[in-house]
């Protein structure tokens, strides 16, 4: 939903989820910053609803479709993380997904007191899923550690029923996390051959550990239009291959280096509502049992989209 950057609107998120619902569509997300700073392709404005804010909101004015986080981020208190998202719970009746991640901006950890090299951020991930779910129990809980101290915390109201856990990240190490602590896991864009041997790699560490295999997402920029030509109009590609240098755990093309958009096929989904669908199929088959249609490049056309993909690519789908 368009609640940051230079197209923030709280009207357009509210009517974006209701007519997103009425066309059937399984969930509206939200992104998760403490002190936001633009990714690179975004432009230049800083503005930054808070997305749990926005999807109380959002529940509000809905009533079947589901609210999920791309990626809170484990700068929170996990006291403060679990009660917010009870709340959620408690505000839309269950309709919650927690998306959670370990964040990528070093400014947003130090602004709130936390330590911030990867392997903390792994930690304190951890310690978030760890103590989240005891609460959410309504368990009377206990913490002396290296990140949090506190006793004898006990949560109410809980949550109207279990809150599903996603873990964010590409890498195989992100794989690891989702296996050993979630319930689903969802990268946001990766190319569709990692995607396929990351979905392998699950597999593997899920009958490792003897554990149901988890639920697969992913989230891949979207550009629908009625040709593809209208759909890559202002699409920086050069930015989006640049980035795809710096992800060097990703499978790459046969030339051995990313300097086409066919070389990061699955990064963007671009196209007529038949290109959509038939993208949108191939994650479908690689494993995906979950697609999050990612519209910030279009944020300009977010009616247009939402319609597109609900009067045309849904229909297909089905």
């Amino acid at each position: 939903m368009p609640h940051f950057g230079a197209h923030i609107s709280v009207e357009k998120c509210l009517e974006g989820a209701r007519r997103a619902e009425a066309y059937g569509f399984d969930s509206v997300w939200a992104r998760d910053h403490l002190v936001f700073k633009p990714h690179v392709g975004e432009g230049g404005d800083n503005r930054h609803l808070d997305g749990l804010l926005l999807l109380a909101a959002v529940a509000a004015a809905t009533k079947e479709i589901n609210l999920g986080t791309s990626m809170a981020i484990c700068h929170r208190h996990p006291i403060h993380l679990a009660q917010s998202f009870a709340g959620l719970s408690v505000i839309s009746d269950g309709r919650v997904i927690m998306g959670l991640g370990l964040g990528g901006f070093a400014h947003e950890f130090a602004a709130a007191g936390r330590p911030h090299k990867l392997e903390d951020r792994a930690q304190l991930a951890a310690a978030n899923i760890d103590i989240c779910r005891s609460l959410w129990a309504g368990e009377k809980i206990s913490c002396e550690g290296r990140y949090f101290n506190f006793k004898d915390v006990q949560l109410k109201p809980a949550p109207v029923k279990p809150i599903p856990i996603w873990i964010g990240g590409g890498t195989p190490a992100a794989c690891r996390r989702a296996v050993l602590y979630g319930d689903g896991w969802m990268p946001a864009r990766i190319t569709l051959a990692t995607y396929r041997k990351r979905i392998e790699y699950i597999g593997e560490l899920c009958r490792a550990a003897a554990k149901p295999l988890i639920t697969a997402a992913v989230m891949p920029f979207t550009s629908v239009a009625k040709t593809k030509e209208a759909a890559l109009d202002g699409i920086e590609i050069s930015s989006l291959i640049d980035e795809a240098h710096n992800s060097s755990t990703w499978v790459l093309p046969p030339s051995g280096s990313f300097s086409t958009l066919e070389d990061i096929h699955g990064v963007l989904l671009a196209g007529a509502p038949d290109d959509i669908a038939r993208e949108t199929r191939a994650y479908q088959e690689a494993g995906a049992a979950h697609v999050v249609y990612d519209l910030r490049l279009r944020y300009r056309d977010w009616y247009e989209q939402i319609d597109l993909l609900g009067e045309e690519v849904l229909p297909a789908l089905r």
